[in-house]
């Protein structure tokens, strides 16, 4: 073969490999598509993928079908993500304890940072919740017996490293306390314990909102500066623990190596869901702003999110614990 063929040769398969990801793109998906939830059922994580499910299976043409895969602080179901073939049909809903938080307090089997992002979903304060019995009725008498009785308080979260773990030990370290940590497989089983009174408080996403409004528990505070349109009466927990100040976010991962296309078409379809009324409404009743954020960008967020954490994990010398 001369060198002209040779060389026509090879910028015919690169113009073809560079030509694959957007043929891929076309023609995906054609089967269905599995939406890994890594916490059980009932948790805001889980809520968040069920509104987006169905409606991003119809833009789709191919149902997505929600599984939950809880354990590890969610570790488990993104390391199923993670080890799925990069072609979009495996994707993870995450949050900062799988993503930015606890792999700063844990190596994860996977590199959060090198994974296929996709799109943030949600964004929303997390919500310092307490049991009924607690005798702080609001922020400042909570504050004030944390203080008075450092090692009384018992703080759920929903496992080593996530946003509901770090969240309280930045309290204690702007406190100068030593609230005492148990941790859970979820959300959803912290809140059940909340209720119960087995512990005292909960960094809880916005799916404890429905069980404030219910009488089950009561609302100290809410995480972020800013006020909470929800609840724009309920204080930041900033007002009273200098420096503080979290939001909650959950977003869509595939793969490593997911073609970027395929991960395009699909943040654009979820800024479409998103910006449906009805799907806002459905959002709002439990707690969560819309956020769509296109994969570049999120790639940013959570390289800056990622350092945030890695601070507040150095400062508080937090160990993990197996």
């Amino acid at each position: 073969m001369s060198l002209s063929t040779t060389r026509r040769a090879l910028l015919g398969a690169a113009a073809i490999g560079g030509i694959a990801p957007a043929a891929r793109a076309q023609s995906y998906p054609t089967r269905p598509v599995r939406l890994v939830v890594p916490f059980p059922p009932g948790g805001g994580v889980d809520a968040v993928g069920r509104i987006l499910a169905e409606p991003l299976g119809a833009l789709l043409g191919q149902p997505v079908v929600v599984e939950n895969r809880a354990g590890a602080g969610g570790a488990i179901g993104v390391e199923a993500v993670a080890k799925s073939p990069p072609d979009g049909y495996a994707l993870s809903m995450v949050s900062a304890g799988n993503i930015t938080a606890g792999p700063v307090v844990r190596p994860t089997p996977y590199d959060p940072l090198a994974l296929g992002h996709v799109s943030m979903v949600t964004r929303s304060p997390l919500l310092l919740v307490c049991g009924n019995a607690l005798p702080a009725q609001n922020l400042a008498e909570f504050v004030a017996l944390v203080r008075r009785e450092p090692d009384r308080i018992r703080f759920a979260s929903g496992g080593v490293g996530t946003a509901t773990h770090l969240a309280v030990e930045l309290m204690n370290l702007r406190l100068g306390a030593r609230m005492v940590h148990v941790p859970y497989r979820g959300t959803a089983p912290a809140l059940t314990d909340i209720i119960a009174g087995n512990v005292d408080i909960f960094f809880s996403d916005a799916s404890a909102w429905p069980m404030v409004q219910q009488g089950q528990m009561r609302l100290l505070a809410v995480s972020a500066a800013t006020p909470w349109a929800t609840s724009p009466q309920t204080p930041s927990v900033g007002s009273a623990v200098q420096g503080f100040d979290i939001s909650n976010w959950y977003g869509i991962i595939a793969p490593p190596g997911t073609p970027e296309p395929i991960r395009a078409r699909l943040a654009a379809h979820i800024a479409t869901i998103l910006g449906r009324p009805p799907i806002i409404e459905m959002l709002a009743r439990i707690g969560f702003d819309p956020a769509p954020m296109p994969p570049a960008e999120f790639t940013a967020f959570l390289r800056a999110e990622f350092e945030t954490w890695r601070g507040v994990v150095q400062a508080a010398n937090i160990r993990a614990v197996d």
